[in-house]
C-alpha cells in the first residue's frame, strides 16, 4: 500500500491507500509514534505534506523510513495547473485539496472550503486549473484573537455539541455573544462565498473539509459534499501521478 502524511501544526494525519481506495486513516501526535508504526508494515511509496515544516526538516525527522518518500513542495509535479501569481507560497494543503476535488469530480468547477486553523475557499475549474481563492481566520483563531487583543473577554476553547446548542444571533451574555459572533459569522461568511460562486458558475460543486467542517455542515446552503479526507485523497493522487511520471519519464502538466 501507499502512505500519505498530512503533517499539521499539532499532529500527523495519515492515509493508507490501495490504489485509489482509502483503506485506513490514522492520527499521530509525533513523528516518533508514526515511526513506531513502520515497525509492523512498510509502505511501497510515501508522500509527505506539511504547511509548517520545511522539506529538509521532514527528511531529517523521518530519515528512518526505508521506503521511498517524496515531500510535497512547490516544485513537485501535480496533475493540475496553477493560475496563481506566487505558486511558491501556495500551501501544500490547498493544492492537495484541489487535486482531491478534481479526482472526485472531474471536468467540473469545484469550490473547496477547508475549515481548519484558517478558512480557505479555493476554486479549481473544470479544466483542472487552480484559480486561487481566499484565506480567513478559522474558528479557534477568532476566539483566541478576541481573548488576546482585549482585556476582559475570556478564551473559549471548547465549542462541542454545537448542533444541540447553536448560539442565537441575539445573545444574552458575553460568552454566548462571542460564540454567536464567531460561529454565525463564519456560517454567514461561507454562505456568502458559496452564493457568489454559484451565481458566477451555476452547477459548481461545493466541497467542505477540515477539522471544524462537521460543525458547519448543516449551516451551509445545500448541496454540499462533506469530504473529511479530501486532502489525503489529493495527496494520494499526487503520489500516484509522480510514480506514473517517473515510470513513463513524462513531463509534468505544469511544464
Amino acid at each position: 500500500m501507499n502512505l500519505v502524511i498530512d503533517w499539521g501544526n499539532s499532529s500527523l494525519k495519515t492515509g493508507w491507500f490501495l490504489g485509489s481506495e482509502l483503506v485506513e486513516v490514522g492520527k499521530y501526535e509525533s513523528p516518533q509514534s508514526l515511526l513506531t508504526d513502520f515497525a509492523r508494515r512498510q509502505p511501497a511509496q510515501v508522500l509527505i505534506s506539511s504547511t509548517s515544516r520545511p522539506g529538509s526538516d521532514i527528511r531529517e525527522e523521518l530519515a528512518e523510513v526505508s521506503a521511498n518518500f517524496l515531500v510535497l513542495d512547490g516544485q513537485t509535479p501535480v496533475p493540475i495547473r496553477k493560475a496563481y501569481d506566487t505558486p511558491a507560497t501556495l500551501g501544500a494543503d490547498r493544492v492537495a485539496a484541489a487535486v482531491g476535488a478534481t479526482t472526485l469530480f472531474p471536468d467540473q468547477d469545484c469550490l473547496i472550503l477547508d475549515l481548519g486553523t484558517c478558512l480557505t475557499a479555493d476554486l479549481v475549474d473544470r479544466e483542472t486549473v487552480f484559480q486561487g481563492g481566499l484565506i480567513s481566520p478559522g474558528v479557534r483563531m477568532r476566539f483566541r484573537a478576541m481573548h488576546e487583543q482585549t482585556a476582559r473577554l475570556p478564551l473559549i476553547a471548547n465549542f462541542a455539541d454545537l448542533e444541540q446548542d447553536w448560539p442565537v444571533l441575539t445573545a444574552k451574555n458575553t460568552k454566548q455573544a462571542m460564540l454567536s459572533g464567531v460561529l454565525n459569522g463564519l456560517a454567514f461568511e461561507m454562505n456568502g462565498i458559496i452564493e457568489n460562486y454559484r451565481r458566477e458558475r451555476p452547477g459548481i460543486v461545493v466541497l467542505l473539509c477540515g477539522g471544524d467542517a462537521s460543525s458547519f455542515e448543516s449551516r451551509l446552503k445545500p448541496p454540499i459534499f462533506v469530504v473529511p479526507e479530501l486532502v489525503l485523497i489529493g495527496l494520494n493522487r499526487i503520489l500516484s501521478y509522480n510514480v506514473e511520471n517517473l515510470q513513463a519519464n513524462t513531463p509534468d502538466v505544469n511544464a
